[in-house]
Formats: C-alpha cells, structure tokens, sequence
C-alpha cells in the first residue's frame, strides 16, 4: 500500500542535511510520496529502509505486457480507486473471441469484421486489442490449424484458450515470439499451466470461484517464482461480478493486498447484444483490464471504444491539437477564417462541421492549454488580448487577402474589444458548431 509523506519521513535519517537538493527531509518525503523525485536522492537511506519503501512505492495492481511490437498492449499498474485522485494508467484492452469450429470461410468473414473495428476520434486511433481463440472443439489439431489461420490474418495480440496445458505448448510454439496471453479454465489446473507459461515466458489468465481462492492460488504461483498473472472473474449476475471487480481494486489499492493486486479480465458471454454491450461498459468502469466479447458489430464496439477512451483520458491533462492555421478543403486567399481552442473535443467538432459545409476555410487553432471556449476565456486563456497576440504569431494577414475573423457565438462579447485589439473586423458565429454549415453558406 502507497505511504503518505508522513510515514515515509518516520523512515529517512531526520537530519536535513540538504543532500537531496530540498531543505528538510520532511520536504523530500513529500515528494517521494507524490512520485515528483527517486529516493535515490538521498544518499543516507539504508537498505533495509531503501527496501521497504520500494516495496510500497510499487503499483497496487501489476504491469502486465501481452503481445509484442507495435500492437502489443499493457494493462495493470493503477494505482487508485477512482480517477481524479490521480489517473488510470492503461485502458481497458477489449479483445473479441473466435471459436475455432468455425469453418475457413467462416472464420474469414469474422475476422474482416475485427480489421474494420478501427476509428478515429479527437485526433486518436481507437480500435479493439486482441483476438481471443477458444478451443471450443477441444481437438488440438483443429485449434492449431485456426491458430496458424488467425496468425496469417491478424497482428493482434492473441489470447490462447486452450482446453489443456498440452495444447497450450504447441500453441505457444505455432504463436512465436509474439507473446500471447495464456488462459487456464480451471484453478485446479493451474500448476501444470504455469510451467509451460514459465517455459516460454508468457503471461497467464486463469479463472476462479471466489476472492479467496484467487488470492490463493496467486500466492503459491508468487512463491513459485511466476507473477504474470490476470484473474478472469468467473460467470455470473453482472452485480456480482462488478463486487468482486470493486472488491480486488479497493483490497489491493486500500489495503495493499498483493494476492489480490493483479489485472482482472471478464468474459461478457451474454446472448443478447444490446444487454451485453451495458455490461460491457460497466466493467469498463469498474474495473476490468481486459474485456472479451463476442460482437463485431462496429454499432456494438464504438460506443464502448469511445467511452472507455473518455473514462482512460486524464482529468488533470486532457486531449490538445497542437496550436496552428489549418487549412480545410481547396483553400485561398479569399477563405473565411475561424478561430477555436485547441481542446480536442471542440477541435474536432468545428472541424467536422466545416467539412460538411464544404465551404473552404482557414481554422486557427490556438493554445488554451486543452481548454475549452467557454473555460477559456473564463480563465483570460481565450480573450481579445490573446486572439490579438494569435493573428500576430501565425502571420494571418500574409495567409488571407481579407481581414475579417469568424469568432464563437458563446464570446460575442469580445467583438468590440478584439477589433479594437487586432485591427481585424470580427464577425460572430453561431453558439453551437453544429450551425457552420449554414452559417458558412450564407457568408
């Protein structure tokens, strides 16, 4: 469990000696306790205390690492309970399940669809994260025979389900070095999946009944000298599995229970899509690291891809473009020009309805520091004095035969002062983005 600055400072050597750079001890510890410095700025802590405040300074739940490349995925290492207390450090990897008695055709179509679960919103790719093979047959030689098809289809990081640890070996010598996520149906054959986990380096998911056989069995793989480790919280009522969801993260968070604080993974098998679509976001929230659905329907997938990315997003730095003239469409001289903040979400908006205008135009994004209209100019961020300052910087009248700037409805108020600040003839937009088609048409 985390240490306060408090209890780290009963740990330090209480002579302010300076050393660290801080002009006491209580202050460095201050620090440690925010992660701002490394303990090794002090040079006087001893082992035994060195020791003891890395142990608390790891993450409550472990990194775990699958696939490899450039689409592998992490999940673990939170760190708190709800988000604004600091972040959550990596999204929620969404992986689809492929049964292997598909036929080839079959299997073909299926993974078409998963290609085209990709999107892009404010500035990001968003997409699905893995492909999970159930040996649904139970015959190893019909699921090596998909595995080898998947492979040859897909660079996704896969997710090998297989019905024995047996089949699981020759899996993992067809998948490579691609590093894969193992998974383990039952606890009580879970020694026996370790050791060939352990043989060829790869993480392992494994299902349980209960907390207490989770922590268990987490225990004795610890003691054995393996830790990569994902817990599938077994099928049930959705409320319950959001409980023992809620229950890892405040024990291993608040407690500092290590046999606890590993990533989760649940399994959403239910027949009706639109029912588990909602629980899929629920476990989103609270708090699984790895989602497995069956869908691809991209009506299913997007909703969640975007509401995991606005849960992920950090409240304390949000998404920013980087400030600048951009042009849209087949601009000239003549083109009206706009001006937003360079917060993402309003980014992209007055972006999409100057698109559907086809009304070429110049938008200027300028640096509100990841602010939106409104909050910026409430914060002097998006004010006459700073659009002024703008034109200047971008060189605008060397862009644009014309002098005049669209401004947003929701500020009209600055119209007179920024004319008055930048020489420009201001005109005002509409209060919403979704009025600039019309409003570009009509210019």
């Amino acid at each position: 469990m985390a240490l306060s600055g408090l209890d780290i400072y009963k740990l330090l050597p209480k002579t302010n000696c300076k050393k660290c750079g801080f002009q006491t001890c209580l202050a460095f510890a201050m620090q440690l306790a925010k992660k701002a410095v490394s303990l090794d700025k002090c040079p006087d802590v001893g082992a035994e205390v060195r020791a003891l405040l890395e142990e608390a300074s790891q993450p409550a739940i472990r990194l775990v690492e699958v696939g490899a490349g450039d689409r592998r995925f992490a999940v673990g290492q939170e760190t708190v309970l709800f988000r604004h207390e600091e972040k959550f450090h990596h999204p929620t990897a969404i992986g689809l399940i492929v049964e292997d008695d598909v036929p080839a055709s079959g299997l073909a179509h299926v993974l078409k669809g998963i290609h085209a679960l990709e999107f892009e919103r404010v500035g990001q790719k968003i997409g699905v994260q893995a492909i999970a093979l159930h040996n649904k047959s139970g015959e190893k030689g019909r699921f090596l025979e998909q595995l080898k098809a998947v492979r040859a289809a897909s660079s996704l990081p896969l997710i090998l389900m297989t019905s024995s640890a047996a089949t699981l070996k020759e899996a993992l010598a067809v998948a490579g070095p691609e590093r894969p996520l193992a998974y383990c149906h039952r606890v009580t054959d879970l020694a026996s999946y370790i050791s060939v986990c352990r043989e060829f380096g790869v993480p392992l998911a494994f299902r349980a009944s209960s907390l207490e056989e989770f922590s268990g069995a987490t225990r004795q793989a610890v003691q054995s000298g393996f830790a990569d480790l994902v817990l599938d919280i077994p099928e049930g009522r959705a409320a319950d599995r959001l409980w023992q969801l809620t229950q890892m993260r405040r024990l291993a968070v608040k407690k500092g229970e290590r046999s606890l604080g590993f990533p989760t993974m649940v399994i959403v098998d239910t027949a009706v899509e639109s029912e588990a679509v909602c629980q899929a976001a629920a476990y989103i929230s609270k708090y699984a690291n790895i989602l497995l659905l069956r869908t691809v329907k991209p009506e299913h997938i997007l909703p969640l891809l975007t509401f995991r990315q606005n849960i992920y997003t950090d409240p304390q730095k949000p998404l920013q473009v980087e400030p600048n003239i951009y042009p849209i469409g087949d601009v000239s001289k003549d083109s009206p020009v706009l001006i937003t903040t360079n917060f993402s979400l309003t980014y992209y908006t007055v972006l999409g309805e100057i698109e559907s205008s086809r009304v070429p135009s110049y938008l200027i994004c300028m640096n509100t520091e990841g602010m939106s209209v409104l909050t910026a100019w409430a914060a002097e961020k998006f004010g006459a004095e700073q659009i002024a300052d703008t034109l200047v910087k971008f060189k605008l009248a060397d862009v644009v035969s014309h002098t005049n700037l669209i401004i947003p409805g929701y500020v009209a108020m600055m119209s007179g002062d920024l004319e008055d600040k930048s020489g420009w003839r201001v005109l005002v937009g509409p209060r919403e983005a979704s009025g600039l088609p019309a409003y570009l048409k009509n210019l």
